[in-house]
């Protein structure tokens, strides 16, 4: 068992805690986002293909109560992002997401993806416009096609947390804070000051809501 434990850790960086007040799954996003595309060996990953079965595992176990997510990431492929935040946003079973480190770019809507979300006081979020590596087409259709995915990740991170549309769109486009660059990077509290992130804590701030939230 303790060998099973060691070896899902080290594969998924996920584990299982038992509890008398309930039986909870953490799960980590680390580093960058992979999807569709490979990224080299040397960069830390977290693997899309991998996480949603395991998130539909989470939801139909009977062993499992609730689940911890756990974000400290760059940022990575928009659809593979999206794709993990609505698989957590549609669960039924309670979910609690923790910031910690950073949860940059489409980690801005995996945090929020959570029934509640927490921060740490020194993690940061930065939120900016799509962006889009490798070769681009320079037609009309191309800005078309970005400019249809910055509207699903506005949506999505709007409608499930306490950011206004407008704030968000003016943060994505903000000059001034990033070099050469437009977005805006939001510490712990600024993040739970604007609304989208719920409220600044740690891992045992994050467990007690969890259980909490188990046990209504």
């Amino acid at each position: 068992m303790q060998e099973e434990k060691a070896n899902q850790m080290l594969e998924s960086g996920s584990a299982d805690i038992r509890s008398p007040r309930g039986n909870l799954h953490c799960m980590t996003v680390i580093g960058q986002i992979e999807g569709h595309m490979l990224l080299p060996p040397q960069n830390k990953t977290t693997k899309y293909e991998h996480v949603i079965p395991h998130l539909a595992a989470i939801e139909e176990s009977t062993e499992t109560d609730g689940l911890l997510l756990i974000l400290n990431t760059m940022g990575g492929d928009v659809e593979a992002g999206l794709a993990i935040s609505e698989m957590i946003a549609g669960m039924k079973k309670p979910t609690v997401s923790l910031v910690l480190g950073g949860g940059h770019s489409i980690g801005v809507p995996l945090a929020v993806s959570a029934d509640f979300s927490f921060i740490t006081p020194t993690a940061t979020m930065t939120l900016h416009p799509i962006r889009y590596s490798g070769t681009v087409v320079g037609a009309p259709q191309t800005f078309a096609y970005l400019s249809r995915m910055q509207e699903r990740v506005i949506r999505f991170v709007t409608s499930h947390s306490g950011m206004s549309d407008e704030d968000f769109r003016r943060m994505i486009l903000t000059t001034g804070e990033l070099l050469g660059d437009v977005g805006t990077v939001l510490m712990g509290s600024d993040a739970v000051d604007c609304g989208l992130i719920d409220c600044v804590g740690g891992l045992s701030d994050a467990l007690d809501k969890l259980y909490g939230m188990i046990q209504k």
